[in-house]
């Protein structure tokens, strides 16, 4: 039961740190450490090193702010977009070409215009949308095809994932049809990317993805001829939510998947092979937070803590009953010894934060941090109940804060009604 877990995760904020915040840019809202995200991309390249072509492209979708893509862009990451806006935003920071991966599903005409304009990789997700690129943009030089194993994916006795029930991804025979098919379209080299379970902590899963990728270059290389240019492991790489996890360790992870290289690609002729990687999670996820503020107590069947954050800030804990560790700021050191819901205020019940949930005694105004918000916190926000997205801030590594983008205000939301006069003058 989430009640019983005691165990703690540190913050990189103090609760005189965040009040000195709070009076320039009131709560809620997201923070990011600069200094942190930093190291762990130095690091990420670090563990592979070995492999001359490595290179690890940001999933945008994660952490969808310019500031941070510009960050990563200086430690030498590239960008991996799945949609229109996520190139636009990508291009403007000054991406381009080799320095973007698309990898999208459903994929409308303009987005492949797009990706084929500014000179991506394109990851075809489907065998039907290589005549659907051909007719809408054309067949670039380098493409990139996307597998799917089917099956369970299960490492040892634990099941990791089912890509069996997954809309992503073709098939093997259908793989190595596409393989052929563009080639004869002019397409001269050729990247694989496969993507297995979602937030794995542990050093195994890439190691094992990467033998199964590794093998499967050498069977399509046999089949077709083609040239294999890299081999996209993708995401899946996660964190540990809960505090009292082990957190993967990327240097055990890059020497495993170096390993497979020299056992598979090495004897068969693909030891110029570049390897790219597609994180999100593991690059932002633990280096961001969500803080908010303590408004009310309610006392009923159960003891409610009300804060000024909703799911509109925060949706894992409502969509996925995902867990996020709380720490109430300036209470580290107390016993966690009252059971409450932390929640927030929209029209749902499943506006949660935390359910029966052992923290210090909570009053009103006390200042509640939520960890690992890093990646797929502020990005999957929305606007339910008319409630408005919070700032996102960045601190820096001299610790000074700078708003890396400003909270939405009531003439944001209503924007979009432009085109009438009854909303005019908010």
């Amino acid at each position: 039961m989430e009640g019983k877990n005691t165990m703690t995760k540190k913050p990189f904020l103090t609760k005189e740190k965040v009040e000195e915040i709070a009076k320039t840019y009131p709560t809620p809202f997201h923070i990011y450490d600069e200094k942190q995200i930093v190291e762990n991309a130095r690091k990420m390249n670090e563990a592979f090193a070995w492999n001359k072509g490595f290179r690890e492209y940001f999933a945008v979708k994660a952490t969808p702010n310019p500031f941070i893509l510009k960050l990563l862009q200086k430690e030498g990451c590239g960008v991996d977009c799945s949609s229109l806006t996520e190139l636009m935003m990508s291009e403007a920071c000054g991406f381009k070409g080799s320095d973007i991966m698309f990898s999208s599903n459903v994929t409308p005409a303009a987005e492949y215009k797009k990706a084929y304009e500014l000179g991506a990789y394109i990851n075809l997700d489907d065998i039907s949308h290589i005549d659907f690129l051909k007719e809408c943009a054309g067949i670039p030089e380098t493409i990139c095809c996307r597998f799917n194993p089917g099956g369970v994916f299960s490492l040892g006795t634990d099941i990791m994932d089912n890509p069996g029930d997954a809309k992503y991804g073709m098939t093997k025979e259908q793989l190595i049809e596409a393989f052929k098919r563009l080639k004869e379209l002019g397409a001269c080299r050729f990247g694989i990317h496969s993507f297995l379970a979602s937030n794995t902590v542990t050093n195994e899963y890439y190691p094992i993805l990467a033998g199964i990728l590794f093998e499967l270059a050498v069977e399509v290389k046999e089949q077709t001829g083609v040239e294999i240019a890299f081999v996209n492991l993708s995401g899946g790489v996660g964190i540990p939510y809960q505090p009292d996890k082990e957190p993967n360790d990327i240097m055990a992870i890059g020497e495993g998947v170096r390993k497979q290289f020299e056992k598979i690609m090495v004897p068969n002729g693909l030891g110029d092979v570049s390897i790219f990687t597609e994180l999100g999670r593991f690059m932002l996820g633990p280096y961001g937070a969500l803080v908010t503020k303590v408004l009310h107590e309610k006392k009923i069947y159960k003891d409610y803590i009300g804060v000024d954050a909703c799911a509109v800030n925060l949706m894992r804990p409502a969509m996925y009953g995902a867990y996020h560790h709380i720490t109430v700021l300036g209470k580290e050191n107390e016993p966690s010894d009252h059971k409450y819901d932390v929640t927030g205020s929209l029209c749902e019940n499943n506006d949660k934060f935390a359910i029966d949930r052992m923290l210090p005694k909570i009053d009103i105004g006390d200042y509640i941090y939520i960890h690992d918000t890093g990646a797929h916190g502020f990005a999957m926000g929305y606007n339910y109940n008319g409630k408005l997205k919070s700032a996102e801030l960045l601190l820096k590594e001299d610790g000074s804060v700078q708003m890396i983008r400003r909270a939405e205000t009531p003439a944001d939301y209503f924007r979009t009604f432009d085109f009438c006069d009854i909303l005019k003058g908010y």
